[in-house]
């Protein structure tokens, strides 16, 4: 268990038992595939951030418990979405749900985790809450769709993949922030602060899990290096290098984006190492997170803040 994880031990043992008690449907296969990559674990960052960030505010009543559930569903829902949308077959290094069971299952299940989110959502009976995560979720479809449309488009520029990232991962942490502070009934100027870190924090996550897309370990990241180029997604580290690099590298590149071409891997690699486009995006993750940790100055000193701290510098610092 990480450092930032051990300062919210009993929350997280409480979230995962919930989230184990809210997988419960009369429809096995409903069960089956919710357990199913939920058990796959991962960091689950998103519902740390409502625990850490209802912690950091003091509070002391149970339902932080639950938005953190609501929150780890949501994202499981995307997941289960983009897996299929980007015919993945590999996730946290075991098969995706769609290559196990197939497409129709998982969208449905999907689906299922979606509204078992929003029911848990009216139980909480905030309408403010409730209007983030709505909004939220239609931020994410909309970042989802933008980012088929930009697929195999090596004319992306770079505040069009800011957009996409901001909206399929930057807003569900600014949410699980934002949301956790509502919870607490934190003076708005807290409440802003707070999802300010969510935002730069997604943004510096995302832009580093470009990165290692081009550099990583296949077995450190659970996924095969080269995803992106196969989907024919126009990152930052192909951006950055397209811009920098001589006409026949931009016109390689451009090729590898259109075709979604696996087998020019090693080349575009070469390229992006070359022009230094990996170094520039992971500055921009260092710049991001560097932001994250100056919003926490509108919280109080405590472990849950230094664990905050600690979050964006792990965000920046992982090889996974």
């Amino acid at each position: 268990m990480l450092p930032f994880h051990q300062a919210v031990k009993d929350d997280f043992t409480a979230v995962n038992q919930l989230i184990i008690e809210q997988l419960h449907s009369d429809v096995g296969l409903v069960e089956n595939i919710g357990h199913y990559i939920v058990d796959a674990g991962g960091k689950r960052l998103r519902p740390l951030l409502v625990l850490l960030c209802a912690n950091a505010l003091g509070y002391q009543q149970k339902q932080h418990i639950d938005l953190a559930a609501i929150i780890e569903f949501i994202h499981t829902a995307t997941l289960l979405h983009d897996d299929v949308v980007d015919v993945s077959e590999l996730r946290r290094g075991r098969p995706t749900a769609n290559a196990q069971w197939g497409n129709a299952p998982s969208v449905l299940v999907g689906d299922f985790l979606y509204s078992r989110a929003f029911q848990m959502l009216v139980a909480i009976g905030s309408m403010d809450i409730m209007a983030i995560m709505s909004d939220t979720t239609n931020t994410i479809s909309e970042g989802e769709v933008q980012q088929l449309v930009n697929a195999k488009d090596p004319d992306v520029d770079e505040a069009n993949y800011y957009t996409v990232i901001h909206k399929k991962t930057g807003a569900l942490f600014e949410a699980a922030c934002e949301t956790a502070a509502v919870l607490c009934q934190a003076p708005d100027e807290t409440r802003q602060s707070l999802r300010q870190y969510g935002y730069h924090l997604g943004l510096a996550f995302q832009l580093i899990d470009d990165a290692l897309d081009y550099e990583g370990d296949a077995d450190a990241l659970g996924k095969n290096v080269g995803d992106d180029l196969a989907e024919g997604k126009p990152t930052l580290p192909l951006i950055r290098a397209m811009a920098k690099g001589e006409a026949s590298d931009r016109q390689l590149i451009a090729n590898a984006i259109r075709e979604g071409a696996v087998d020019q891997l090693n080349a575009v690699v070469d390229i992006v190492r070359q022009t230094g486009a990996l170094e520039d995006t992971k500055a921009a993750a260092v710049e991001h997170a560097e932001k994250a940790k100056a919003t926490l100055s509108a919280l109080p000193d405590s472990n849950f803040k230094t664990a905050m701290e600690q979050l964006a510098d792990f965000a920046v610092g992982r090889n996974h």
